[in-house]
C-alpha cells in the first residue's frame, strides 16, 4: 500500500510542477475562489449570486438581490478571511459586492 501513497505523492508534485511551468496558478486560484464561496455561502445565498470575479485580490460578487447585498455587506472582513482560509492562501484582500 506504501507504494500507492507515494504513487499519488508524485502526481500531486506533478500536477504543482504542471501548472507552475504552464502558468495556470491564477486561473485554478479563480476556480478555487469560486468553489470556496458557493461553499462558504450556501445554497441561499448562491441562489442569488449572478457571478463570482477574482481580477488581482479583488473578489467581486454580482448579487441580484440588493437586501442581501447590504446584509453581505457589514461582514466583508469575516467573508474575506474565511475564504482565503478555505483556500489556503491569502489570494484576497478586497470584496466587492456589485
Amino acid at each position: 500500500m506504501s507504494k500507492r501513497e507515494n504513487d499519488s505523492l508524485a502526481l500531486k508534485q506533478l500536477m504543482k510542477s504542471f501548472i507552475k511551468e504552464n502558468n495556470l496558478s491564477k486561473g485554478m486560484q479563480k476556480i478555487k475562489v469560486e468553489e470556496a464561496w458557493h461553499k462558504l455561502m450556501g445554497q441561499g445565498v448562491t441562489s442569488y449570486t449572478h457571478s463570482v470575479e477574482l481580477q488581482k485580490k479583488t473578489l467581486i460578487i454580482r448579487l441580484t438581490s440588493s437586501v442581501l447585498r447590504e446584509e453581505l455587506s457589514y461582514g466583508k472582513e469575516k467573508i474575506i478571511k474565511m475564504i482565503n482560509e478555505e483556500i489556503g492562501d491569502k489570494v484576497i484582500s478586497k470584496l466587492m459586492l456589485v
